[in-house]
C-alpha cells in the first residue's frame, strides 16, 4: 500500500510539474525572444496579468476559449508595443520602463476585475485531451505513462511545441540570424541592411503576446478562474528562467521544468501535510530563483547588446 501511495505521489508531482511549466514556457520563451534582440522587458508579470484577465473575460463573454486565447495574445502584444515604443523609440531605461509596465498591468487588471467581474467566477476553458483511439480505449487511461503525459490540454502541449519552433526560428532562419545579430552587434547588423529597431519591435511585441498567452493559460486552462494578482510573481521567475537557460529554448525548457516541478512538490508537501512548515514549502521556487540568478557562468552567454539602445549614426 505504501508503494502504491508513493507511486501515486510521484505520478502526481510529475504530472503537475508538466502542467505548471506551461505559463513559464510561454512567458520565458517570449522574453527570451525579446532579450535575444537586445531588449529586457521586466513588465512580463503585468503582461501576464492582463493576458489572464482578457483571456478569461472574452472566454466568459463569448463562451470560446480560443477567442480568449487570441484576445490574450493581442492584449499582450499591445502592451509589448508600449514597451517597445518607450524603450526602443524613446530609449528610456529598460529596467525602469519594464517595472512601470508591470505596475500598469497590475493596476489595470485589478481595476477591470473589480468593475467588469466583481467576484471570482469560473469558465469552461480548455479541457484535457485524452487521445482516444476507440470509444473504449484512450491512451490517457494507460497506467503511469498515460496519467503523466496524456492528460493535458492543447495549451499545455502548445507550450512544449513552441520550444523546437523557437529553436528552429532562431537557428535556421534568416530572421533568426537577424535577431541574433541585432542582439550581439546592432551596428554591424545595421551596416548589412538589417532594420535593427524593426527587428526589436517585432521581437518585443511577439514575445509579449506569448507572455499574454502564458497568463491566459492560467485563467482558461490550468485554473479556469481569474483573481487579482493570480500570477503571484510568475512573470519575474520567467525573466530569471531566461538567464538560467542561457538564452536558449532548450535551456529555458529545462529551467521551466525544474521550477515547475519544485512548485508542484511544494504543493504536494502542503496537501500531504508533511512535517515541513508551509512557509518553507512556498518559498522553495523563489529561493531557486535567487540561486539561478546568482550563477555567474550563465551571464557569459547573454546577448552583448542587451539593454543597450541603438540609434543610427552614433559612434
Amino acid at each position: 500500500m505504501e508503494e502504491l501511495t508513493l507511486l501515486a505521489i510521484i505520478i502526481g508531482v510529475v504530472h503537475s510539474g508538466l502542467r505548471l511549466a506551461t505559463p513559464y514556457l510561454y512567458a520565458s520563451l517570449g522574453e527570451m525572444l525579446g532579450q535575444r534582440s537586445g531588449v529586457l522587458n521586466l513588465g512580463v508579470e503585468g503582461i501576464m496579468l492582463m493576458g489572464a484577465f482578457s483571456g478569461f473575460y472574452v472566454t466568459l463573454t463569448y463562451s470560446s476559449a480560443w477567442l480568449g486565447l487570441l484576445a490574450a495574445f493581442i492584449v499582450g502584444g499591445l502592451m509589448g508595443l508600449i514597451m517597445a515604443f518607450v524603450s526602443i523609440t524613446l530609449q528610456a531605461e529598460q529596467g525602469i520602463s519594464g517595472i512601470g509596465l508591470y505596475l500598469f498591468g497590475l493596476g489595470i487588471s485589478s481595476l477591470l476585475f473589480k468593475t467588469m467581474l466583481g467576484s471570482v467566477e469560473g469558465v469552461d476553458g480548455f479541457s484535457e485531451i485524452r487521445f482516444c483511439l476507440t470509444e473504449s480505449f484512450c491512451i490517457a487511461d494507460v497506467p503511469v505513462i498515460g496519467e503523466i503525459f496524456f492528460r493535458h490540454s492543447i495549451v499545455v502541449y502548445g507550450a512544449y511545441l513552441l520550444v523546437p519552433i523557437m529553436w528552429y526560428v532562431l537557428n535556421k532562419t534568416t530572421w533568426g540570424l537577424n535577431i541574433r545579430a541585432v542582439g550581439q552587434n546592432p551596428k554591424a547588423a545595421d551596416s548589412l541592411g538589417v532594420n535593427v529597431n524593426g527587428v526589436r519591435y517585432a521581437c518585443v511585441i511577439i514575445g509579449s503576446g506569448l507572455a499574454g498567452i502564458g497568463g491566459a493559460s492560467l485563467s482558461i486552462s490550468l485554473l479556469n478562474i481569474f483573481q487579482e494578482g493570480m500570477t503571484n510573481g510568475l512573470g519575474f521567475i520567467a525573466v530569471a528562467l531566461v538567464y538560467f537557460g542561457s538564452w536558449t529554448p532548450v535551456g529555458v525548457l529545462l529551467g521551466a521544468l525544474l521550477f515547475s516541478t519544485v512548485n508542484a512538490l511544494q504543493l504536494w508537501v502542503q496537501v500531504l501535510d508533511l512535517n515541513i512548515p508551509s512557509d518553507v514549502a512556498v518559498m522553495m521556487p523563489y529561493l531557486l530563483t535567487v540561486i539561478a540568478l546568482a550563477l555567474p557562468f550563465r551571464r557569459m552567454a547573454k546577448p552583448a547588446a542587451l539593454t543597450r539602445p541603438f540609434q543610427r549614426g552614433e559612434n
